[in-house]
């Protein structure tokens, strides 16, 4: 088999011209992923919120924009650096406020994703292999969701696959400016979501040292180089941030301090792994419920990635990904030191292998959604252990192993289909039987006609694809809105039937519930822990709506937001989750209309209105508990509206001290009612503290379900 391997062409295919048929079949595949990623964006209206609104502030400010302030008055920025929130915001200062602007960048970042792992297979793998590695990435559940989202993520994912690129270019040919360019876009991935890049960091780094064309100093000079321009591409921004006066700059969102290093170290760093995370919704490290193993963000272990919500994220195609990974290694071990394809093998096999760990037992926040990082590295490996396998198949054992690769995933497939066993029940069967018969004629080949080979490598590829595209199109049609959102249809809890973990929290052992996305997840449901307001109009499920598309409201998004308790949306049952520990809301005017933690307010014309009535007179025209619900408030006044207490509610922005400060000197007009939590795992209580002195000090008045109370009243 290895003669079979080595005999390709060393350079690659790179080098070669395109056969005829490869560039109208790579523009049908970036021209179908572009439909699939663009076709009704905006059916998902504002997606996440909290991130529309700081756009929106960023379009009418350049220092919010630059900052990443929730709001054009910059009180406190988002919980994460603004990279994301900079190309959002110069599309809506370019193409006006609406889904359009802020979703189309996203999805234009999916297509050069699958693009640009589509050129780095074909360099030094078939073109058949390349095809197949993109259409995998675009076909991904989780892809389709977050490439038509605006959450920080699809800019990360393609930073990351680029500066995977560069550095595969860099072990072949050995130029330095391979490893500057992965040091420059690792820095702007950092200047995205921070610590999360890191997860490849020394993956590439490690591959470079140890395949690199050049001699042992050179590779260390060059890596030296890497190093200083990440550093340099992320550092300007953190030191710009940390020298500037702090009262004249937005609170950073996120941290207790008013401190980027100490967002950067904590609640996005190492508190997302232990869990240890001040002033987190549902941080602070293990469970108690569910004991060592169990983290209040599901259930941690090495089935996580595959259990409950992330099975149907990402795990379709992860145990093919193996595979392809340990073949390719064997095949290639005796190439030398500096073989691309073996460099390729180690990048992205080492990219799967180290945030598949990390993913599986971090304690701190993780959502289903964080898996979209991993697509790439499971594309590629497919779609190059594929390539590997099928050029070696006049061998038993490669058409054996490839025939199971085959089998096994089709069988997969079925398992995670019949986590939402009521959605198309047709289609399993059908990919067991495909799936099994395309196997069977690859293990057949030495004794089958060619054609009837050929014909069972093409089956195999759609058996392969046909789950995980058939999710893809489900999470396309139903566009997901809020905070935390999942692709696909309803499933049940975790592996191996309902009510287990592996859901987007949940403590274990409680009750079982459903949350906002329509996942099934333990715990969701705690007594007492009623968040009052937070049913938000529209995110019932209309009747007659098929099995397994509970919670989904025809022509609209889905309503996600379940997090550790059932914090959020109100779930296909129509329950409303609870607030973790037994917390309630810290704001005054008990049901103070729609909206809540991890979802924004839907405010109707006439809130509008009254909010906006003299608004160049005020700093601020609001002022709410929490940057979800001030920033439904915000998008649809197109005034800024003050989160206070950030995101969680529990961040110390402003004090109360301040707050009374801004209110003697005419700067808010209006204080909404309701709201989300503070004062959690050791956040601040200054929040609950301002919506009871509002509540004792200012009159009151109900609008449309919605609390206001008059702050300029005399």
């Amino acid at each position: 088999m290895e003669a079979a391997v080595a005999e390709r062409d060393t350079e690659g295919a790179a080098r070669r011209p395109m056969d005829p048929w490869e560039r109208p079949a790579v523009a049908l595949l970036l021209a179908v992923t572009a439909g699939l990623y663009l076709w009704g964006l905006s059916a998902g209206g504002w997606a996440n919120s909290f991130y529309s609104a700081a756009a929106q502030a960023g379009s009418t400010s350049w220092k919010a924009w630059f900052f990443g302030a929730s709001d054009a008055a910059n009180s406190i920025t988002v919980d994460k650096p603004p990279a994301s929130l900079w190309v959002m915001g110069l599309s809506v200062r370019a193409f006006g406020l609406n889904p359009w602007s802020l979703l189309v960048p996203q999805a234009l970042m999916g297509v050069g994703t699958v693009a640009l792992v589509w050129a780095a297979v074909r360099r030094w793998f078939s073109a058949g292999a390349a095809l197949l590695a993109g259409a995998v990435l675009a076909t991904t559940p989780v892809a389709a969701l977050m490439f038509r989202f605006n959450n920080p993520d699809a800019l990360l994912t393609l930073l990351m696959v680029a500066a995977a690129v560069c550095t595969l270019r860099g072990v072949e040919d050995g130029r330095r400016r391979w490893a500057v360019a992965t040091g420059v876009l690792l820095g702007f991935a950092f200047l995205t979501k921070q610590l999360q890049m890191m997860l490849v960091v020394p993956v590439l780094g490690g591959v470079w040292l140890f395949a690199g064309p050049r001699r042992l100093g050179r590779r260390i000079a060059d890596l030296l180089a890497a190093l200083g321009s990440m550093v340099v591409a992320a550092g300007w921004w953190m030191a710009i941030v940390t020298l500037w006066p702090a009262d004249s700059r937005p609170y950073i969102g996120g941290s207790q301090n008013n401190s980027i290093l100490e967002l950067t170290l904590g609640y996005n760093g190492f508190g997302r792994l232990t869990g240890d995370e001040a002033g987190s919704v549902g941080g602070g490290g293990p469970g108690g419920a569910g004991g060592a193993a169990t983290s209040r963000w599901g259930q941690t272990g090495w089935s996580r990635m595959f259990d409950g919500v992330s099975g149907g994220q990402i795990a379709w195609l992860i145990p093919a990904a193996a595979i392809g990974l340990v073949v390719g290694l064997w095949l290639t071990r005796r190439a030398g030191r500096s073989d691309v394809r073996r460099a390729a093998l180690l990048v992205w096999g080492g990219w799967l292998v180290v945030t598949v760990l990390t993913f599986s037992f971090m304690a701190g926040i993780y959502h289903d959604y964080y898996t979209v990082v991993l697509a790439p590295a499971v594309a590629a490996l497919v779609g190059m252990g594929a390539d590997l396998l099928w050029r070696a198949r006049q061998h038993l054992a490669a058409r054996l192993v490839l025939a199971l690769a085959v089998a096994g995933t089709s069988w997969w497939a079925t398992v995670l289909l019949g986590r939402a066993s009521d959605w198309n029940p047709w289609l399993a069967p059908l990919i067991a039987v495909v799936g099994f018969g395309s196997a069977a004629l690859i293990a057949g080949a030495s004794v089958v006609p060619r054609q009837a080979v050929v014909a069972g490598g093409v089956l195999a590829a759609v058996a392969v694809l046909a789950g995980p595209t058939a999710w893809a199109v489900e999470t396309v049609a139903y566009p997901e809105a809020g905070s935390i959102v999942t692709a696909g249809p309803t499933v049940q809890g975790a592996l191996g039937g309902p009510g287990g973990g592996g859901g987007p929290g949940g403590l274990p052992g409680g009750p079982p519930g459903q949350g906002g996305t329509g996942a099934q997840v333990p715990g969701n449901q705690i007594p007492g822990n009623q968040v009052p307001g937070s049913q938000t109009p529209g995110n019932q499920a209309p009747q007659g709506l098929p099995p397994g598309d509970a919670g989904r409201p025809a022509g609209g998004p889905r309503a996600g937001g379940s997090v550790p308790g059932g914090v959020g949306g109100p779930s296909p049952t129509g329950r409303q989750g609870g607030l973790p520990g037994g917390a309630t809301q810290g704001a005054p005017g008990g049901a103070g209309g729609p909206g809540g933690l991890l979802e924004s307010a839907e405010v109707s014309d006439e809130v509008a209105a009254l909010l906006s009535e003299n608004a160049d007179e005020y700093r601020w025209v609001a002022a709410g508990v929490g940057s979800n619900r001030a920033a439904g408030f915000q998008l649809a006044t197109e005034r800024p509206v003050m989160p206070v207490g950030g995101f969680n509610g529990s961040d110390p922005s402003p004090t109360l001290e301040q707050f009374q400060g801004y209110v003697a000197d005419g700067d808010i007009h209006w204080f909404i009612g309701g709201g989300s939590l503070g004062n959690q795992d050791g956040g601040s209580s200054e929040s609950a503290e301002i919506a009871d002195w509002v509540a004792a000090t200012f009159p009151a008045t109900t609008v449309d379900d919605v609390t206001l109370y008059d702050l300029a009243a005399d």
